[in-house]
């Protein structure tokens, strides 16, 4: 049915023997082609779902050009390991292809890395650096908290010979940690060695913000998880594709796809025409109220309000009791009525 109402969207369901679920892959239509005109830098990650039949969901991300969450591939797999990997992200190549500049950017866990290199080897495989981070607090402790904003700092700078500075004061000031980044690879967590652009995704975090938006959702049968993630995207594609810019207190432009309309608030007009004809708030109006302190039931006729619609059923119409009960007047029972001429 997904397919059917989103036509162009890609959904792969993979089964063990005996009919088994074991994969589930889904990328909407409108991701797909969106991905186009996006930075070619896919975020991927992966967290437990919480529903009788556990397993995790893997999620690939990106960035629009406004900087937000652009949704592209949801699978759901068994646990984090090479082979559900491996499947994800095959499925993310056939449809989404293969961009000489891409980048994919990832935490360290060895099955991504794994995936990655046997789907992915032409791609440029970043890490994040809070990931990194967080593994070098763990191997020098105390060391790297008094250094922390030093070492990402380090990671974030533009240029080499910044880097080398601040380089050489992290390794001189933590023992150990020289050798340790290098063997990491300088390429793979700064900004200044990246063989590929990274643009601003130096982490996961937008994958990690989807998935935190989904962490209600993850509890749910799979049917009506699926059915979640499509709202949510619908929901987000709809919002973002009208965009409302204010021209004054009153008057605001609305961008619709490829098309402008001028919504005047205090005339109650759009040149939609649908506002001022129906007397009710349009998609365009509607979009004005998302980000504006104006309210919605406020800009409706009165007609549809909840209280003129008591007011049209506070009359009663009351029962007839039976014929045999009826005081019918004189001049009625002698008045002979007879039918029309056919």
């Amino acid at each position: 049915m997904l397919m059917d109402t989103n036509p162009g969207s890609v959904v792969n369901l993979e089964v063990s023997d005996g009919n088994k679920f074991q994969y589930l892959f889904i990328a909407f239509a409108a991701s797909i082609h969106g991905f186009s005109y996006c930075w070619p830098v896919i975020s991927i990650d992966a967290t437990h779902l919480k529903g009788k039949y556990i397993g995790v969901l893997f999620t690939a991300v990106c960035h629009d050009a406004n900087q937000q969450i652009f949704p592209l591939a949801f699978g759901v797999g068994d646990s984090e390991n090479d082979a559900s990997w491996t499947w994800f992200l095959g499925r993310v190549k056939s449809v989404f292809g293969v961009n000489p500049t891409l980048v994919i950017v990832s935490d360290r866990h060895r099955s991504i890395n794994n995936a990655v290199q046997e789907v992915f080897p032409q791609a440029f495989h970043g890490i994040c650096m809070y990931h990194l981070l967080n593994n070098l607090k763990t191997k020098f402790r105390n060391k790297m908290k008094e250094f922390e904003q030093h070492y990402i700092r380090t990671a974030k700078t533009y240029n080499l010979q910044d880097f080398h500075v601040l380089f050489y004061t992290l390794c001189s000031a933590v023992p150990g940690v020289k050798e340790y980044l290098e063997a990491v690879g300088l390429d793979r967590w700064t900004r200044s060695h990246a063989p590929s652009w990274r643009y601003n995704i130096m982490t996961t975090n937008i994958s990690e913000s989807l998935n935190a938006m989904l962490v209600k959702v993850r509890e749910l049968p799979i049917t009506a998880f699926v059915n979640e993630i499509r709202l949510l995207c619908q929901k987000w594609f709809h919002e973002r594709r009208t965009k409302v810019i204010c021209a004054d207190q009153y008057t605001f432009d609305i961008v619709d796809g490829d098309r402008n309309y001028c919504v005047h608030m205090a005339l109650w007009t759009c040149t939609c025409w649908k506002f001022q004809l129906d007397q009710l708030p349009c998609d365009h109006v509607l979009a004005v109220v998302r980000k504006t302190p104006y309210q919605a039931y406020d800009l409706c006729s009165l007609y549809y309000t909840r209280e003129f619609w008591h007011e049209i059923y506070r009359g009663v119409i009351s029962p007839i009791p039976h014929i045999s009960s009826w005081s019918i007047p004189q001049q009625i029972s002698d008045f002979d009525l007879q039918p029309p001429d056919v």
